[in-house]
């Protein structure tokens, strides 16, 4: 396949801002409410978990230890996952009977069909976050998604339309991105917000790891079903690991600049010890960002072997500096630290905010927060694979689609068999905004 003739998107150009506000119909659909919310204080939440791999086991024992926090009754009622095995994992660790335990393109359908069902944990590769969401807001439920919420434009703006809608549904959401539910983030971030450190000069964003990435290696009967089970090294499916991982960093400076994001950006990068391996994806970025402001926000991510390696943020003022996870260093007058009490596990305290605002009706929907991050981080991936620099809108507006052409219409609908392998991106040789999309087949 070539690029010419590579499945596109065609909608027309707008802003995030025109695209939030138009992006869903007037009317009134009813909204999915507990019976009896006020007469009964703490209902039974019934969940679901869509991809239970690592993260999503993980997630599930989260959401039992949230449960047991708020003082509620809370099952795990059905599990859905591309593969059998990881299908049956539901009985295994969650008690799920074999008859819930869903498998194949179109199980996170039957899960959520299951009756009673009111609480979904996504957790599929990044690539089906969208189609995942949008099925859930149509059924009504409450959701905790796992980031990255997308992997590229295609999917960021199903994201924001189905926020709108889950909005006017009153669903609550939750996002994985567990340092806005993390005490030492939320004080320090508030002093900064009060100017602790002025106005804000500059930013910094790391998540440099000290080994490679795993890699699981080619397991399957066709190129598709390799590329789910390698999935971390398949843009389509992960993103990158700029989107795939950087973003928790990336959301925290933009959490900072008041859940602005950037307006534009340039970047570099380079796969260097995945070489020989198979896979499509980079193994270090570094990009500079620019919020509407003129702020500039310095990111660097890497998975490759090394002596030097950090996970954090940094913020540059007028009148000093901090870590956004729990100290300030004033140009005059003493460190400030975080010395709260001994929190709750942030990614237990995810669920417990997000059972909370179901319990009291609580504003709570970070979905569209969470796909500005997750747009923020594929600007600077296009960026760093095109080797130009990028506008905001540039990106959100992108026709092409990494992942075939039913991710984004019907995912349900899809099968095992051939899809393209990318070379992996060269900047010059490589733009997937170009028309036609400039992007090499392997």
């Amino acid at each position: 396949m070539t690029s010419s003739n590579i499945p596109s998107l065609t909608p027309a150009p707008l802003s995030r801002r025109h695209f939030l506000k138009t992006s869903v119909a007037a009317g009134t659909v009813a909204a999915m409410h507990f019976p009896g919310v006020l007469a009964q204080a703490k209902p039974p939440i019934k969940a679901v978990i869509l991809g239970i791999g690592g993260r999503g086991g993980g997630a599930g024992q989260n959401f039992l230890q949230a449960c047991k926090e708020v003082g509620v009754e809370g099952q795990i009622v059905a599990v859905a996952d591309i593969f059998p095995g990881q299908a049956r994992r539901g009985r295994e660790a969650f008690g799920v009977p074999d008859e819930r335990c869903f498998s194949g393109f179109d199980a996170y359908l039957k899960a959520l069909e299951v009756p009673g069902v009111n609480y979904a944990i996504l957790a599929a590769p990044p690539g089906f976050r969208p189609a995942h969401f949008k099925a859930c807001v149509e059924h009504g439920v409450h959701i905790f998604t796992e980031k990255p919420v997308a992997v590229d434009g295609p999917g960021c703006r199903i994201m924001y339309a189905a926020a709108e809608e889950a909005k006017r549904k009153d669903l609550k959401v939750a996002a994985g991105t567990q340092r806005r539910h993390q005490p030492s983030y939320l004080e320090t971030i508030k002093r900064l917000q009060d100017g602790a450190v002025g106005e804000v000069v500059s930013l910094r964003a790391y998540w440099v790891n000290g080994g490679p990435i795993w890699h699981r290696g080619d397991k399957g009967d066709s190129p598709l079903e390799r590329q789910i089970f390698n999935w971390y090294h398949y843009i389509w499916l992960s993103g990158d690991h700029i989107v795939e991982q950087h973003v928790h960093n990336l959301d925290v400076c933009n959490w900072v600049m008041g859940n602005q994001h950037p307006a534009r950006c340039w970047g570099m990068g380079a796969r260097q010890q995945l070489e020989g391996k198979s896979g499509e994806i980079w193994d270090n970025f570094a990009v500079e960002y620019e919020y509407p402001n003129g702020v500039r926000m310095f990111s660097y991510c890497g998975q490759i072997k090394r002596q030097w390696s950090s996970v954090s943020e940094a913020v540059h003022g007028t009148k000093g500096w901090a870590n956004p996870g729990g100290s300030i260093h004033p140009k005059d007058g003493p460190m400030w630290r975080f010395r709260g009490d001994r929190p709750v596990d942030p990614y237990v305290q995810e669920h417990v905010d997000l059972l909370n605002a179901i319990l009291k009706n609580g504003d709570l929907n970070e979905a569209a927060q969470v796909t500005d991050s997750t747009l923020t981080a594929i600007l600077g991936r296009e960026a760093a694979y095109s080797g130009r620099g990028l506008e905001w809108d540039e990106v959100l507006n992108s026709k092409f689609m990494y992942g075939p052409e039913l991710l984004y219409t019907d995912a349900s609908k899809m099968k095992f068999g051939d899809f393209r392998t990318l070379k992996p991106p060269m900047p010059s040789l490589f733009d997937s905004l170009k028309t036609p999309p400039m992007v090499p087949v392997a």
